[in-house]
């Protein structure tokens, strides 16, 4: 029997039960309660993801206040909850898998942060970062001193000092970059001065962090904290000598466009956990270790690629909300009780804030930026995220933070975080719309021959660029005029995967010529591809990425064709051609996209229908022989068709045929009556005549346009006529053409009505090799008819989600 002086110790869990018939209850076994666990954890955090995501917050944001209300600040203030979904003895459990996941994801936040481009910082996104480390630093000093006399009596100064500096001075890198994405910021100033500044402070934090866990050792000799910083110190200039080589072997081990061969991710991952268990060893924590080999492993080529893609969504999905769940056990808002405790809260969260704020202001307004935008670079250095809770955990663990500093400080990381996007979106709009004046060639039919042609072309993947590179050589006629300019523009998603960040990278030389792009990661092939047709062709072609949700990737696409004063957007089909000649939906939600482009563009606007314009390589430029086929009808649309049209016949390689369907006097009155008034009628037709008597008198001039006058009776004598031109290399038809003929190929429902009643049928009911470009013309506002078809294109999105083929 134990004595009044001695704790009987909870016996150790087992793995697994027997089963609840054999009497034994799930609960006290570790498997199926870390199982619930998990589970339940998942399930309360994403619902409060999707709650929060109207606010456009984080997802850092939903998991932290999730942890909390997990923990005895909410739920846990039930002891029956605590004991039977968290019981003490199930800590332990928890924490390993917690610190497992934490551990790799940390490698994956240092796959993020590319040496290479820390070198390359500034001086002015240097000294903006030191000034966002510094002063918020000294503050977390002056700080420390007033919470120690209040409630930390007990602990040792040093150590307290330089945990309270380091808390305060963090900025969340992941957690910014996101934000700076959904608030379409990434590619601005201020957005790459935030990325780079906010790498800096990271790196400088970590550093920060090891200094402070070295002197929070509970050895009694101040010597012990020297040796565990040298030994740190030493283990990283160890790993650059030694694994630096081996990692960049492994590289160049893994070939462009082939899988990467599975002993070199295993070889990866096992050194990463022998570096945690070294650094665990040294005393500065087996995260370091982690973080260190993620920054050595060589960025360039598939291998970095292969590790996240393996790695990221267990530990970001299952095993990193752990931790915020361990954290929000420790966290008991309880404990801040009575003024001083809340006057202390409100310090903490105001010296916080002024620190970084003011301090990156101050460094801003020196380097010569606007107020604006040194206020909205203030306010996003002051985001927290996975790194404050990591401090705070650290020094909870080791004895530097009593229960209320942690909750404290865990409540002032999730208020800073939580007010940085409103505070931006209302202190700066760097998104202004351009004077009309400025803005004059929206359209390609308003555009004199002898004018710079700009067109944006939008991209997903590799499997575009053949098609639309094709497409540019046949747009940039004979080079007499001012030329062509194309924005070439990579669709990127955002998605909720913390590699998303990666793509940072791609967003800093946006719209710059590709020959000052350097080498960058992913999209070689892509600016490769670009660069060598531009060299080839007096074509300037400049790169634009768009790194958004899929949900507002429409914003970015018309924000940036208004910024570049683009006559037309390009846009791929949500379809993609497969070996057997049929077309299969690449990703529904890009029809989505297009849809909403199509409502929203400041200027026209195609979308291209690719069947391999031109084969699968670029055609040069004496070598081009295509044939292209306008279908007119007449409208606005067909209008602006036939001025691309023209346009493109003045390259020497394309002929141009362009076919006007005229409705047979016999049987207009079998036909669909068109809603206006013969006043109307009569006006849309003379213009349609004045533009085809333009071209007849072109034609004169240049024998590689021919004009042809198809009479028809019927929608389907309409559709065999079309049917005789299948042999062309591209149909330009316009997405809604007006007259009594167009009105009655409109009459049957269409599977794509984005792409209008012409483009439909040579897409699903007429068999051809041609590939198709839509057009619709800029108008100020789009007619009821053109709307009705979009309107109508979100009823079919439930029969297009059948389709979906994940590529």
């Amino acid at each position: 029997m134990a004595s009044n002086g001695t704790v009987k110790c909870p016996s150790p869990m087992k793995a697994t039960s027997n089963g609840v018939f054999q009497g034994d209850s799930p609960l006290d076994y570790a498997l199926p309660l870390a199982i619930l666990q998990i589970c339940l954890v998942l399930v309360l955090t994403r619902v409060l993801a999707y709650l929060l995501r109207p606010l456009r917050q984080p997802r850092v944001i939903a998991e932290i206040i999730g942890g909390v209300l997990l923990g005895p600040s909410a739920l846990g203030r039930s002891q029956t909850y605590l004991h039977a979904v968290f019981p003490e003895r199930s800590l332990t459990v928890l924490d390993t898998l917690a610190n497992l996941g934490l551990l790799f994801f940390l490698f994956l936040v240092g796959l993020e942060l590319d040496p290479k481009s820390l070198r390359r910082t500034g001086k002015k996104a240097f000294s903006i970062a030191l000034a966002g480390i510094s002063v918020p630093f000294v503050l977390g000093i002056g700080t420390s001193f007033v919470l120690r006399g209040s409630i930390e009596n007990d602990v040792s100064e040093a150590p307290f000092l330089v945990f309270m500096g380091v808390a305060l001075s963090i900025t969340a890198f992941p957690v910014l970059a996101r934000i700076l994405a959904e608030l379409k910021l990434l590619t601005t100033d201020v957005g790459r001065m935030a990325m780079s500044a906010a790498a800096v402070n990271d790196v400088a934090a970590w550093i920060l962090l090891a200094l402070a866990i070295a002197l929070s050792g509970t050895g009694r000799s101040p010597l012990i904290s020297l040796w565990v910083f040298l030994c740190g110190s030493g283990f990283v200039i160890g790993c650059i000598i030694v694994m630096l080589p081996i990692f960049k072997w492994m590289a160049r081990r893994c070939p462009e466009g082939e899988p990467v061969d599975e002993i070199y991710v295993c070889a990866t991952l096992g050194i990463v956990l022998a570096a945690g268990f070294v650094t665990d060893t040294i005393g500065i924590h087996a995260l370091f270790g982690a973080f260190v080999m993620g920054i050595l492993v060589p960025h360039e080529g598939p291998f970095a690629g292969a590790l996240v893609e393996k790695v990221e969504d267990l530990v970001s999905g299952i095993f990193l909300p752990l931790y915020f769940v361990s954290s929000g056990l420790k966290t008991n808002v309880a404990t801040i009780h009575g003024i001083q405790s809340w006057g202390l809260l409100v310090l903490v969260i105001v010296t916080a804030c002024v620190g970084k704020i003011v301090g990156t202001i101050a460094v801003s307004l020196l380097c010569k930026m606007p107020f604006q935008e040194a206020l909205a670079l203030g306010i996003l250095m002051n985001t927290k995220g996975l790194v404050e809770l990591i401090v705070l955990n650290i020094g909870k663990d080791r004895g530097v933070l009593s229960d209320q500093t942690f909750a404290i400080m865990v409540l002032m990381a999730l208020f800073t975080t939580f007010i940085t996007t409103p505070l931006v979106i209302a202190v700066y709009k760097p998104a202004k719309k351009l004077a009309k004046s400025e803005y004059k060639h929206r359209t390609i039919q308003g555009l004199d021959m002898r004018t710079q042609l700009r067109t944006m072309i939008c991209f997903h993947s590799t499997r575009n660029i053949p098609t639309l590179i094709n497409l540019v050589e046949a747009s940039r006629g004979t080079g007499k005029g001012e030329g062509l300019c194309v924005y070439a523009m990579h669709l990127m998603e955002l998605s909720e995967r913390s590699s998303a960040i990666l793509m940072v990278h791609k967003a800093r030389k946006n719209g710059l010529p590709f020959w000052n792009k350097g080498r960058d990661t992913d999209s070689n092939q892509i600016v490769v591809a670009f660069e060598a047709f531009e060299h080839l062709s007096r074509v300037s072609i400049r790169p634009m990425t768009a790194i958004s949700p899929i949900s507002s990737m429409d914003e970015d696409i018309c924000v940036s064709a208004e910024s570049k004063r683009v006559a037309m957007i390009i846009l791929p089909f949500h379809k993609h051609q497969r070996l057997d000649g049929q077309l299969e939906t690449t990703r529904a939600e890009f029809r989505n996209v297009n849809r909403r482009v199509l409502e929203h563009a400041p200027c026209s606007v195609g979308i291209l229908v690719d069947r391999g314009l031109g084969g699968s390589t670029h055609v040069s430029a004496s070598n081009v022989n295509l044939v292209l086929t306008v279908l007119f009808f007449g409208g606005h649309d067909d209008h602006e068709a036939l001025s691309y049209g023209q346009r493109m016949a003045e390259h020497p390689g394309i002929s141009l045929v362009v076919v006007r369907f005229v409705l047979d006097t016999k049987a207009v009155d079998e036909m669909v009556r068109v809603d206006m008034n013969d006043f109307k009628i009569a006006e849309a037709r003379a213009v349609d005549d004045e533009v085809i008597n333009e071209l007849k008198e072109k034609i004169s001039n240049d024998s590689t346009i021919k004009y042809e006058e198809r009479v028809v009776s019927s929608a389907a004598d309409t559709r065999n006529c079309i049917r005789e031109y299948n042999r062309c290399n591209l149909f330009l038809v316009g997405r809604m053409p007006e007259g009594e003929l167009a009105a009655a190929l409109l009459k049957g429902k269409t599977e794509c009505p984005e792409l209008g009643p012409v483009g439909s049928l040579l897409t699903s009911q007429i068999s051809t090799s041609a590939s198709v470009l839509v057009v619709q013309q800029s108008h100020r506002q789009l007619s009821s008819h053109s709307l009705a078809s979009l309107k109508e294109d979100e009823q079919h999105e439930s029969t297009d989600q059948g389709d979906y083929d994940s590529n």
